[in-house]
């Protein structure tokens, strides 16, 4: 009578181990996607952060052809 009551006891232990187990490999799992998600979100961002980059490097360059030709900066 008295091994039933301490096998019981760590049943019950090894199931709220692997309830909390299975809660913290449902909560990895969701950091898992939301940092996939940043990971592209960023890359994203770095794309359109090069672009805006080539844009103004162009502008820059259209510019100053504008002011020496203009006669606004020495050649």
């Amino acid at each position: 009578m008295c091994n039933r009551g301490w096998i019981d006891a760590m049943t019950e232990t090894e199931n709220l181990v692997l309830q909390h187990l299975r809660a913290i490999r449902e909560q990895l799992g969701t950091l898992n996607e939301r940092v996939l998600e940043l990971v592209q979100r960023t890359g994203s961002l770095e794309v359109q952060t090069a672009n805006v980059s080539v844009r103004v490097d162009r502008i820059d360059a259209r510019l100053d052809r504008v002011e020496r030709r203009s006669g606004l900066i020495d050649a």
